[in-house]
This record gives C-alpha cells, structure tokens and sequence, in this order.
C-alpha cells in the first residue's frame, strides 16, 4: 500500500511564461505526477498557487485567432468566443481552460482544479 503525502503549496509566477508550457507544468503538479509514489487511480497533486497572470505570453498569432467553441444542446446553439476577449474580461479564465484540458476526464478531476489558485 502507498501511503498518501502530505500536499505541498508550489508558487509559480506567470510573468512572460507561454500558456501552454506554464499549464503543462501546472498540470503536471496538480495531478502529482511529480512524485514517485504516483498512482493514476489516486489524487495524489499538490496544490499551486499563480501570480501575476496578466503578464501572460502568447506566441504567434493565437491571441488573435484562437476561439473557444462551446454548445447549448439546440440547433444553432454554436457559440464562438475570441480568446482576445476572454483574456480582457478575466485573464484567468485561459490559463484554467488550458490546465483543465490537459487533465485527465476522470471524476477528481473538478478536486484537481480546486487546488488551483489563480491571483
């Protein structure tokens, strides 16, 4: 049997860091993937902790050009959204789409994201 560890606090600061690679590495801590008693089936992750998101970087022209498709159910109901204006309403909002995606679709996976800490 494995016994759990005791969940550790990781400060990250955002200041020109890419999206992608800063949520890869998020993930990577929330998941606990990082420690050597890692197993797939237990929530294991630590929690983390970002500042300064504002100051975010994105390369090539996604800032421009990515959108963020969502669904109502209906016929029609295709809703598209720049993530330009994402990122101007509420800069965190991008960054947690992008670490939620990279989770595993299991049911701790809303607990993973509790733990993630965006100031």
């Amino acid at each position: 049997m494995s016994k759990i560890s005791q969940r550790k606090l990781h400060q990250i600061d955002a200041k020109d860091q890419t999206v992608g690679r800063l949520a890869t590495r998020i993930a990577t801590l929330l998941r606990g993937k990082h420690k050597p008693s890692f197993e797939p089936h237990l929530d294991q992750g630590d929690i983390v902790q970002i500042s300064n998101i504002a100051a975010l970087k994105f390369t090539g022209k996604k800032f421009e050009q990515k959108t963020y498709i969502r669904h109502s159910g209906h016929p029609g109901g295709l809703k598209e959204t720049l993530m330009k204006k994402v990122f101007q309403k509420d800069p965190a909002e991008v960054l947690r789409k992008a670490v939620r995606e990279m989770l595993p679709p299991v049911k701790f996976r809303t607990d993973m994201m509790r733990r993630l800490i965006i100031k």
